[in-house]
């Protein structure tokens, strides 16, 4: 089905305003898939000038973009009205430094991280090897720094590790995450597992009850507290003080310091969450998010806050 010529219009004009356009489902701050959230990860390492459309928003820019680029999936960037690719493209050409060079800048040295794999950790994977040969270790740190194993053949882009006789392969972002890294072996609930030590990551998003943010608050303990619902949403009932997350509020966001008190919060936590790990994996070390949302405050502080 071919899409309307006021809709192709409109994606031109779109792809026209910026030199940077990424279609995506979301927002930066509330990236709504891991694809997207992974090439906003890639974006804000190479530019922090460009713009996002929230094809969510949108059912028929949603299909209508697919149709435009011949491209099926969401996201989708466009450079200078020309279209890149989406994540797996973009991704690659981000490990291969050939999307360094789209943006005019100089990729980060190919260094080999040091890292550590005890001997219990080193002898499982040599067990794994053995039983796939021709594979290699993949070792993947998100933006969120969630560490993913994986057993596959090497690619060529990887940059590589090795101790304890263990060759690592990690790609150029998470080559970047990776220095000083442990690798041991731990008992969890499901049986042994990979235990994991990374010091470049920051400190875990901390989980704040309406009762502690109160008592904050009635102490004038210096806080930024941020509301990441939508406008509507924030008519219907907001806590005092709260600043909604917009464009601006982000701004304002980047002035602060990496240790200032963050706290968001949404309708019952689940999307504040996402914003919370958003800011906490750009560097800020003290991000809160809000247990229950505005809806347990109404019920434990505020009773005048209407609930919804």
């Amino acid at each position: 089905m071919s899409i309307s010529n006021e809709l192709r219009s409109q994606i031109e004009a779109t792809i026209g305003s910026k030199q940077v356009v990424l279609f995506m489902k979301g927002t930066p701050q509330q990236p709504q898939c891991g694809f997207s959230a992974t090439v906003i990860g890639i974006l804000d390492k190479l530019t922090s000038d460009y713009a996002t459309v929230n094809v969510l928003e949108e059912p028929d820019l949603r299909d209508g973009i697919k149709e435009y680029s011949e491209w099926p999936t969401i996201p989708q960037l466009y450079v200078g009205k020309e279209f890149i690719g989406g994540c797996d493209i973009i991704t690659q050409m981000f490990n291969s430094g050939e999307l360094h060079g789209v943006f005019g800048v100089d990729p980060p040295a190919r260094t080999s991280p040091e890292i550590t794999i005890s001997d219990a950790a080193a002898k499982v994977i040599r067990e794994a090897l053995e039983h796939q040969p021709g594979v290699a270790v993949h070792l993947s740190i998100d933006v969120n720094w969630n560490h993913q194993f994986g057993l596959s053949p090497a690619e060529g882009h990887e940059i590589k590790a090795e101790s304890n006789g263990i060759e690592i392969l990690f790609d150029l972002d998470s080559a970047q995450r990776a220095p000083g890294l442990s690798i041991d072996m731990a008992e969890t609930v499901e049986g042994q597992g990979f235990s994991i030590a990374n010091p470049n990551a920051p400190p875990p998003v901390k989980q704040m009850t309406a009762q502690e943010l109160k008592r904050k608050l009635d102490a004038g303990e210096r806080l930024h507290l941020f509301d990441v619902r939508d406008t509507d949403e924030r008519e219907r009932a907001h806590i005092e003080g709260s600043r909604r997350l917009d464009a601006e509020t982000v701004g304002f966001i980047g002035t602060l310091t990496n240790d200032e008190m963050l706290v968001f919060h949404c309708h019952f936590g689940p999307r504040s969450q996402s914003a919370a790990d958003h800011f906490r994996a750009q560097g800020y070390t003290n991000v809160h998010n809000l247990v229950g949302g505005i809806d347990a405050w109404s019920q434990q502080i505020d009773s005048s806050v209407p609930r919804y």
